[in-house]
């Protein structure tokens, strides 16, 4: 069957030099965005009773935009004032870059790793005399939790914000060719919203091992797979896979 209309399960991109909006023009396609989950904070109560006292750290580790925000955020909210000694190790400098919305960049000990955490951990291992806190969401990747175990550091996690299931009751009877996921949180979402929801013909597009696991656990069948040496992205996925059905 021919692909017309894609679902991505993303907020749409705020660049307007986007791969999907190139991708849509090019290939003559309709791409729709929609969050398929959003992102709550906790609030300080819940943060209090899970016995996390800010004093006590000495670095804080941080995986993403979203726990820098929260990070702050809750610091705000207990009235903490963060200390210009704290030391911040971030996964990726986008994360690094990121953080100076917070902070004076060139006055603090900031530690970047280079993509994922397993090279940030190379920089912890460094400094293992530090306490570390991990401000998570309640969804934390099992790896994180084992690699810092295995690493011997005095660390805690805390949950400052939660991955929550976004309403999207409104799409009950809007079909899509392709649904695009990112994480097992969107297939989780689709069938929260949707328990009776049957693939059909509808495509489905899946980036991440983690990501295919939980499709296929919820009985769906995973057409396309990102990442592949040779195709690294989801817009490169979707562009072979549509020109390989339309020109049928």
């Amino acid at each position: 069957m021919k692909v017309k209309t894609i679902l991505v399960s993303q907020p749409a991109p705020k660049s307007e030099n986007s791969p999907y909006f190139e991708l849509a023009d090019k290939q003559k396609v309709k791409i729709d965005f929609r969050s398929f989950i959003h992102v709550e904070g906790a609030s300080a109560k819940e943060v209090r009773q899970q016995k996390i006292d800010l004093s006590s750290f000495s670095a804080v580790i941080f995986t993403s935009r979203n726990a820098v925000d929260h990070f702050f955020r809750i610091a705000e909210d207990m009235r903490f004032k963060v200390p210009d000694a704290l030391k911040y190790f971030c996964e990726s400098e986008a994360i690094a870059y990121y953080l100076q919305k917070y902070v004076v960049y060139r006055k603090r000990k900031i530690y970047v790793g280079k993509k994922t955490f397993q090279d940030l951990t190379k920089l912890i291992k460094k400094h293992k005399e530090e306490i570390f806190l991990l401000p998570c969401s309640d969804k934390l990747k099992a790896l994180i939790p084992e690699e810092l175990d295995a690493l011997k550091v005095n660390w805690e996690k805390a949950v400052f914000y939660k991955t929550v299931v976004s309403d999207l009751s409104d799409l009950e009877n809007v079909f899509y060719d392709i649904l695009v996921f990112f994480s097992p949180s969107g297939i989780d979402s689709l069938f929260k919203n949707f328990p009776e929801f049957k693939q059909n013909k509808t495509r489905i597009a899946v980036f991440g091992n983690s990501t295919v696991e939980a499709a296929e656990k919820a009985g769906l069948d995973c057409n396309i797979k990102v990442p592949t040496p040779e195709v690294p992205s989801m817009t490169m996925a979707l562009e072979r896979y549509i020109v390989g059905v339309n020109k049928k």
